[in-house]
C-alpha cells in the first residue's frame, strides 16, 4: 500500500460553464484523518462524490491506494467507504436487516449477519436494531449509515458532515469510533461545518473556498495564521462605539454583545484590557485565548471573499 492512500492532482470538476472545483490538490497519508473545510458551495461534497467515483473529473487525476478512480473505479469502490449527508438506508428494513443486505451485496454471504451484529455492539445500535429505519431520527439514521460504511471493512473511509443532526453525546462517539479506525490503520477523509470537529480529528486541514484551496497543514499550522490571541468579553452594546479596536461583534442580547479581537500575544491582551478599564468599559465574561480553527476561518473568509 502506498504511504499516500488519497492524491489529487489539479482536480477540475465542471458543471456546465461553472468550476466546482478549479485546481484542487492535496493528500492523505495512510492512517491519518484529513479535514475539509469550506463554506456552502466552496465544493466539499464535490471533491467527496469525485474521490469516491461518482463524480467524473473533468480535468486532473485522483488516485485512492494507487488506483485511478476513473480507469479503476470499481476496484477503488471495494476498498472505500462512504457515508453521505443523506443516509442512503432502506426505510422499511430495520437496522440490523440493512446492515446484513448491505453485507450480502458486498460478498461477505453467511456472514453476513454476523458482521451486522458486531457493528450494533461497536457503534451502541443496540436500540434501534429490530426498528425500521423510516421510523427513527435523522440523527439515529446517521448513527446506523456510518455503520452501513464500514461493513465491507474499508481501508479508506470517506464522512460526508457526518455528525450533522447528532446530539452532543453521539458526536463524541462517532469522534472515538473516528480514532478507533485510524489507529488501526484506516484512512478518513472527513468534511464538516463543526470547526471543533476538524480541530479534534483531523491530522490535516484543507479550507476549500469557491472550488480552490484557500489554505492547508495541520490545525495547529492554520492558527499560525491568526497568530497571537484572541480576546473575547461581553460588553454593553452601547460601548462598543468606544472600543480602541474594530472588533468581531455577536449580540447576546438586546442590550449587550460578545466582541472579540486578536492582538500579538498575551502581554499585549493585558496592556488591552488595562486600557478598556481605563476607558470605562464594563467588562463581562473575559477571555484570552489562543486561536481556534473558528478564528482561521474566520479569517479566511475576509481575506479570501468566502462566506459561511
Amino acid at each position: 500500500m502506498s504511504a499516500r492512500a488519497v492524491v489529487v492532482e489539479d482536480l477540475h470538476v465542471a458543471y456546465g460553464k461553472t468550476w466546482a472545483l478549479d485546481g484542487v490538490d492535496l493528500e492523505a497519508a495512510a492512517g491519518t484523518t484529513l479535514g475539509v473545510l469550506g463554506h456552502n458551495g466552496a465544493g466539499k461534497t464535490t471533491l467527496i462524490r469525485t474521490l469516491t467515483t461518482l463524480v467524473r473529473p473533468t480535468i486532473g487525476r485522483v488516485q485512492i491506494e494507487g488506483l485511478d478512480v476513473v480507469g479503476d473505479a470499481t476496484a477503488v469502490r471495494r476498498r472505500i467507504g462512504v457515508t453521505g449527508q443523506y443516509a442512503g438506508l432502506d426505510e422499511f428494513l430495520t437496522a440490523r436487516e440493512n446492515l446484513e443486505l448491505i453485507g450480502r451485496l458486498t460478498g461477505l454471504r453467511r456472514t453476513a449477519r454476523a458482521r451486522a451484529d458486531a457493528l450494533i455492539d461497536r457503534l451502541g445500535l443496540h436500540e434501534y436494531a429490530t426498528r425500521r429505519v423510516g421510523e427513527l431520527s435523522g440523527g439515529s439514521r446517521r448513527r446506523i449509515d456510518l455503520a452501513a460504511s464500514l461493513v465491507g471493512s474499508p481501508s479508506v473511509l470517506f464522512l460526508d458532515e457526518p455528525t450533522t443532526g447528532l446530539d452532543p453525546l453521539a458526536r463524541a462517539g462517532l469522534w472515538e469510533v473516528v480514532d478507533e479506525l485510524t489507529a488501526a490503520g484506516t484512512t478518513v477523509v472527513l468534511t464538516t461545518q463543526y470547526l471543533e470537529e476538524a480541530d479534534r480529528l483531523a491530522d490535516h486541514v484543507v479550507v476549500l473556498s469557491r472550488g480552490r484551496v484557500a489554505a492547508r497543514g495541520t490545525p495547529t499550522e492554520l492558527k499560525r495564521i491568526v497568530g497571537g490571541k484572541v480576546l473575547s468579553a461581553t460588553i454593553p452594546t452601547g460601548q462598543i462605539a468606544n472600543l480602541p479596536f474594530i472588533p468581531d461583534t455577536d449580540r447576546v442580547d438586546g442590550d449587550r454583545a460578545r466582541v472579540s479581537v486578536t492582538v500579538d500575544d498575551a502581554a499585549a491582551a493585558t496592556a488591552l484590557v488595562a486600557d478598556l478599564h481605563r476607558g470605562g468599559i464594563e467588562i463581562t465574561d473575559l477571555d484570552v485565548t489562543s486561536p481556534s480553527l473558528d478564528d482561521v476561518f474566520t479569517h479566511l473568509a475576509h481575506t479570501t471573499g468566502a462566506h459561511r
